[in-house]
């Protein structure tokens, strides 16, 4: 079977459509327990100092949950949890839930 031109590039467009589709619409998950500093510094709403005290927090203990993330580093209230979550961090795989 030969390929004209015209169809290689047909299909070398639907694939390359086809792999960006799957790219956007991946999760993408960062685990405040594994995460490294750079990973953490990355996120749109965390500075060194934010990612500095979340990983001297981690050291002493993991976090269990959002409420301890939040209990124990100074500055992440309900609307920056959310917001981070927003941009795809979590506490042992959880996403942060405002609860009522």
């Amino acid at each position: 079977m030969t390929m004209t031109k015209r169809s290689a590039q047909t299909l070398g467009k639907a694939l390359v459509s086809a792999l960006l589709g799957l790219v956007c619409t991946a999760s993408w998950a960062l685990d405040i327990n594994t995460a490294k500093e750079a990973d953490l510094d990355g996120l749109k709403g965390i500075g060194p100092a934010m990612s500095g005290a979340m990983l001297t927090e981690r050291q002493k203990q993991p976090f269990k949950d959002w409420a301890d993330l939040r209990r124990r580093v100074k500055g992440l209230g309900e609307k920056k949890a959310a917001q981070l979550s927003a941009e795809g961090l979590t506490v042992n795989g959880q996403p942060f839930e405002k609860r009522p």
